[in-house]
């Protein structure tokens, strides 16, 4: 994935060799025995535009599994992950416009375009069928993260293992953790970079940023059969 604070997207030979390297993984990977799965992950796999076909030809039959989000929720994550390492990036607000003055939504910044989840979700659909694709709510996953992780096993074929018993919610990161398995001294979250306080945006920016993405949202649904009730929850009815 780029960087989110990068205003063009090219396809440099860096990024190609990257992405290449990240396929060689199926080399090293352990093999897959009778009874078991295996399990990859890569955010970019979403957004990149020759992810869908490679795929395909290197196994048809997969079960993809996206997670996603409120996608102003998740713009405001991206940029606050990156300001935590580059301080010295411009503002939210100034990087969410082409225009602000005219109110121009700059869709070539990632953090925005990665978002707009129809668009990304139409490149898949020219290989994968629905069927083989679970879409996860990011915000079900903190409020019920069994009922969440009850899908994705059911989806793969795998008993409930695991079960709410598992959860806990911590206080401190915002959001559940596992409790300590039998084996380890501490219980297991997600790491530092995880959890971070956003950066109070503008208001009108995030109404803004709430229009431009609805017809997409509405889109999105149609094309996954879900509602995610992003709208409701943020209340632009």
């Amino acid at each position: 994935m780029s960087d989110p604070v990068e205003k063009n997207l090219p396809k440099t030979r860096r990024e190609k060799e990257s992405w290449d390297e990240k396929f060689l993984r199926r080399n090293v990977m352990p093999k897959t025995l009778d009874g078991q799965l295996t399990m990859e992950k890569t955010p970019s796999y979403f957004v990149t535009n020759e992810a869908p076909k490679r795929i395909h030809s290197m196994a048809k039959d997969i079960k993809l599994i996206v997670v996603v989000r409120n996608p102003v929720t998740r713009a405001i994550s991206d940029y606050t992950q990156t300001l935590s390492k580059k301080p010295e990036i411009p503002t939210f607000e100034v990087l969410a416009f082409k225009n602000r003055t005219l109110g121009l939504i700059d869709a070539s910044w990632s953090a925005i375009r990665i978002g707009i989840y129809a668009l990304h979700l139409e490149n898949w659909l020219q290989y994968f069928p629905l069927s083989q694709i679970l879409f996860v709510s990011g915000e079900r996953l903190i409020v019920d993260p069994a009922g969440e992780m009850a899908k994705v096993q059911d989806f793969l074929g795998l008993k409930r293992v695991v079960t709410e018993k598992h959860f806990y919610f911590n206080k401190t990161k915002g959001f559940p953790c596992l409790k300590k398995p039998e084996d380890s001294s501490a219980p297991r979250c997600l790491g530092k970079s995880k959890g971070r306080t956003h950066p109070r945006i503008d208001p009108d920016v995030i109404h803004r940023l709430r229009k431009f993405y609805k017809p997409f949202n509405m889109m999105f649904y149609q094309m996954t059969g879900q509602d995610f009730q992003w709208e409701q929850e943020e209340g632009d009815k």
